[in-house]
């Protein structure tokens, strides 16, 4: 009877702990630490995730196209003083192909991302940053992506 109970008890704590499920305190959600900061509320409602892919230049040729310290004073001069409250930049490969293009042309490239309520000044400011961009360098696209997000800081 002993080893009936003492297996029972051990098949009881396996299906506990297999169960995935964790003790109260440990799925409490986390207080968000900038609640009540306008620009960083604790919760969002309808913001949106705007991704920009930037080329900077041939993959394959570092030393031709666009420099990081380019880069660098175009992202100080038209996207910090549009988006100050934070922002994030990675380095990406990309590839694309014209239509005049026998193949896809290797890029190196930016990826920026920012998060914003959904307003129409703030798309106005993404789409000044994409023309700045064309501006300055001469090609034809900044690719947008821009979808809905659901933030919290």
């Amino acid at each position: 009877m002993r080893l009936h109970s003492f297996f029972l008890l051990f098949l009881l704590s396996v299906a506990v702990c297999c169960s995935g499920q964790q003790p109260a305190s440990q799925t409490a959600p986390v207080a968000p630490t900038l609640a009540g900061d306008a620009a960083h509320p604790g919760q969002t409602s309808c913001w949106v995730d705007t991704k920009l892919y930037f080329g900077l230049g041939p993959a394959e040729h570092p030393d031709r196209g666009v420099s990081e310290a380019a880069w660098r004073d175009f992202l100080d001069k038209e996207v910090t003083p549009r988006f100050p409250a934070g922002l994030s930049v990675v380095d990406v490969y990309g590839q694309w192909q014209g239509k005049k293009d026998p193949a896809p042309l290797r890029l190196r490239s930016k990826l920026l991302i920012v998060d914003y309520p959904d307003t129409d000044e703030n798309r106005a400011k993404v789409e000044a940053i994409r023309t700045a961009w064309k501006r300055q360098t001469g090609q034809l696209s900044v690719l947008r992506v821009t979808e809905p997000a659901d933030v919290s800081f």
